[in-house]
Order: C-alpha cells, then structure tokens, then sequence
C-alpha cells in the first residue's frame, strides 16, 4: 500500500510566501490611491477657474431684451455660457473680455455650438454698435444692480472684474480670475464640453 508524503514544510512556506508577494503587488495601485486620497489629501487643483460652491441657480435672474422685453437666463438653458459683465461704455478690461470669450468659444472648434456669449450690460445706455460689429453672435441683456449681486464673488470684488460660465441647468458654477489667461480658459472650457453631453 502506498501512501502520499505531503512537500516538505519549506517548500509550503516558499508557496505562500509567492502568493502573498503576487497578492501585495496586485493591491498595492488600490492601496496607494486610498492612502493619497485619505491620507496625504493633495489639494492641487486641475482647473484654472474657481468653482463656485455651491453652485449658484440663476436661470430664474431676470435680464431685458434690446428692445426692453424682460426675460430671463432661463432662455439660455441647454447651452454652455461665457458671461462677461460691464457697463455699455466698454472700457479696455471690458473689450478684452469681450475678445476672451470670442476667442475662447472659436478654439473649441465643433463644440462650440454649444456655447453662448453674453454681455450682461450693467448701467444704462447702448454699447457701441462698432464695437458689436465685431462679435457677430454675441448675446447682448442689461441686469438689474440687485440680481448683479447674485455674480459677485463671495470673497469680495465686482463682477466685472470677472468671467464666469454658466452650465446648461442654468446654474452659475465658474469664475476665472481677473485678467484671466485665454489659453487657460479655453482647456477649462474644453475639459467641461468634454465631461458633460449636457449642452
């Protein structure tokens, strides 16, 4: 009668010992990621923008038509929105603003159906209609002082001093610093377009 010897106790140890390695090496991409996550928590942020948090709903912010008729951001609704905010007599940082969100929304290329530009006009009176001429598209509402309040930026500052965007639910939910870079703009514009089949 035969009988089976079992491996040797070494042999044993050397197997799982390899299993264990294998096992070690397969979680350790998994437990690196908590451990950064949990534990070291970088705050490097990927956007150029801020976020605004919580994210503001304006679709309900009353706006005026050229022609006076009132209505509201809601109309906008579905589209991704460049905003710029200034008063009809457009002074230098205005018209870069302007050119920005012109540029930013060409360099999108296809998308760029998608997106809307609108001058929220700030004060009375018309913009100059040479200076309309050159962003062929661009949406043009004048806003009350009191619902402008609802763009100022909770740390302190004017609206005008800023870009923001507005999402297709019609919340206001990024504002690019002052004097913001173009180039930056547009990969934050792109990586949202990109993330969302919204608008």
């Amino acid at each position: 009668m035969t009988t089976t010897s079992s491996p040797p106790a070494p042999a044993v140890s050397r197997g799982r010992l390899k299993l264990i390695l294998v096992l070690l090496v397969c979680a350790a991409p998994v437990l690196a990621s908590y451990f950064t996550y949990y534990v070291i928590r970088p705050e490097g942020r990927i956007n150029y923008a801020d976020l605004i948090e919580p994210q503001r709903p304006v679709g309900d912010t009353v706006i005026q038509r050229p022609d006076g008729a009132a209505d509201t951001l809601a109309s906008l609704r579905g589209k991704w929105v460049l905003v710029a905010a200034a008063p009809p007599a457009c002074d230098a940082a205005c018209s870069t603003a302007l050119y920005n969100i012109r540029q930013v929304r060409l360099t999108t290329g296809r998308e760029r159906e998608r997106v809307e530009r609108l001058w929220l006009l700030t004060e009375p009176g018309d913009p100059d209609p040479a200076l309309l001429a050159q962003h062929e598209g661009l949406i043009v509402r004048r806003i009350a002082a009191d619902s402008l309040t609802r763009f100022e930026p909770a740390t302190g500052g004017r609206s005008a001093d800023h870009i923001f965007i507005i999402d297709p639910m019609g919340n206001l939910m990024m504002r690019f610093p002052a004097q913001p870079d173009p180039s930056r703009m547009k990969k934050d514009l792109i990586k949202l377009l990109r993330a969302s089949r919204i608008g």
